[in-house]
């Protein structure tokens, strides 16, 4: 189940949700239900400081085996669409184009279609994940601001001394394929990894 680092996006997301208030769902949310179900294994989830994707929901709800079952993924992931549709999940942009989508809860706490009030985890649970939350952002927020910095400046003049490399070998009396291409491909490369780190702040 590993995930990897939360981004500051993430943890932004994970903190609103953790505070935020009722939600109206247009979608009935009754205990036993397949959405409640899942709308509570995501709570769960979240609660870990984790967003799953349909096979974490799948296998933490029914087992390893029906978490392999094509079926019942696809089962899965059409009632995940219409909780989205319903604003009680939202679904979370992908970290790697291959990457399946991941599953969040804008809230914890929602009126249904019914008007019944719902409330997926208790003010305990609440608070050890906030608690959690914090000091991973403490821990991490500093070194990882500096590093970003550093990453952000460095790529910054890879690119800009390529882009020289090229014009310069550009202007030559007799132009170098071999260095032109070399210094377009490297600030090509290094802007897609600045674009990259830039899109994580």
């Amino acid at each position: 189940m590993a995930q990897g680092r939360l981004t500051l996006t993430e943890m932004r997301f994970l903190q609103e949700a953790l505070s935020a208030d009722y939600k109206t769902g247009n979608i009935r949310l009754r205990e036993g239900e397949y959405q409640y179900s899942l709308a509570k294994t995501i709570a769960s989830f979240q609660l870990e400081l984790y967003f799953p994707n349909v096979k974490d929901i799948i296998k933490r709800l029914y087992g390893e085996e029906k978490a392999r079952d094509i079926q019942s993924i696809r089962k899965i992931q059409t009632i995940l669409k219409k909780m989205e549709k319903s604003s009680v999940v939202r679904i979370l942009p992908k970290k790697k184009p291959w990457d399946l989508q991941r599953y969040a809860l804008p809230s914890f706490k929602f009126q249904d279609v019914d008007k019944n009030l719902v409330i997926l985890v208790t003010d305990d649970q609440i608070k050890q994940a906030q608690d959690a939350l914090r000091s991973i952002s403490i821990r991490l927020e500093t070194p990882t601001v500096t590093s970003n910095r550093i990453k952000i400046c460095v790529l910054i003049l890879i690119v800009v001394i390529s882009y020289v490399t090229g014009v310069w070998a550009l202007m030559q009396f007799i132009i170098n394929p071999i260095i032109f291409i070399l210094a377009f491909s490297v600030a090509v490369a290094c802007s897609l990894m600045l674009g990259k780190v830039l899109s994580q702040r």
